[in-house]
């Protein structure tokens, strides 16, 4: 029998629910692997060094969505293809959706690359969710990200960023109580809402949202920056566990107010 450890119990007014909330762990840029059929494409020494950087994967992040599902006793849901090949976290319309190894594709060529790769894992999380849903669960969506200390030759200011959608009651809670609890246990760490990105801008957790309600599904980006994962296993699992440790469980009510069950 699969444990639901870590679980939130969300009671919002006309939608208390029978069941127990329960989270779903995703990792969109978990590798850079290429398929075979497209390894030409990544051939010359740029793509390869393009490959090994962050614009091929987020370094880390599988290795985070690992500890967080074991933590909670959930399957995650997990790709390890290059994002170069195809960005799961953008929409179809979005331009950054193929790479410059993969945009002069034909219309039927990018046609069996987007079934193949990039329809089946988004079909994927939706099932996971509308599973959750229909049986009477609220849905925690994480989805587990790492980004680049620096950009542009800016260092950034932070270590962990929550990403949601301010208009949404139960994200915006939700990421404010983590918040202050991570500010409270640990508050050498760095965490920020909203930042690096912005948590409307375009993202799985974004078309999802208008997939399914704010009292069913609860969507965040968690974004750790990947200096932790590039010093150390070690450094990393340690941010992982702060992550863990603070996050809204069984004993937390989303509408304000704290208690125990009985």
């Amino acid at each position: 029998m699969p444990r639901h450890l870590g679980t939130v119990q969300a009671v919002t007014g006309e939608h208390a629910r029978r069941m127990p909330p329960i989270f779903v762990i995703t990792c969109e840029h978990g590798g850079n692997a290429v398929p075979a059929e497209y390894a030409s494409r990544f051939a010359s020494a740029g793509a390869r060094a393009a490959i090994q950087s962050h614009r091929g994967y987020d370094p880390g992040a599988f290795e985070a969505a690992l500890q967080f599902s074991r933590s909670l006793g959930v399957e995650p849901i997990s790709s390890t293809t290059s994002r170069l090949l195809v960005d799961l976290n953008r929409s179809t319309d979005n331009p950054e959706l193929l790479s410059k190894f993969t945009q002069n594709l034909s219309p039927s060529e990018t046609a069996v690359l987007l079934e193949r790769h990039y329809f089946p894992y988004r079909h994927r999380v939706t099932a996971a969710i509308e599973k959750g849903i229909t049986d009477h669960h609220q849905v925690f969506h994480l989805s587990i990200h790492t980004f680049t200390p620096r950009i542009r030759g800016v260092w950034r200011d932070i270590d962990v960023g929550l990403l949601f959608d301010p208009a949404r009651k139960s994200e915006a809670e939700f990421c404010e109580r983590w918040q202050q609890e991570l500010a409270c246990q640990f508050p050498s760490l760095r965490v920020r809402p909203n930042e690096p990105y912005k948590g409307v801008d375009d993202g799985f957790t974004t078309v999802l949202r208008r997939q399914f309600a704010d009292h069913d599904y609860v969507g965040v980006e968690v974004e750790i920056n990947n200096r932790f994962a590039k010093r150390s296993v070690d450094a990393q699992a340690k941010r992982v566990k702060a992550l863990l440790q603070t996050l809204p469980h069984r004993t937390h009510f989303l509408d304000g107010s704290d208690t125990h069950p009985s």
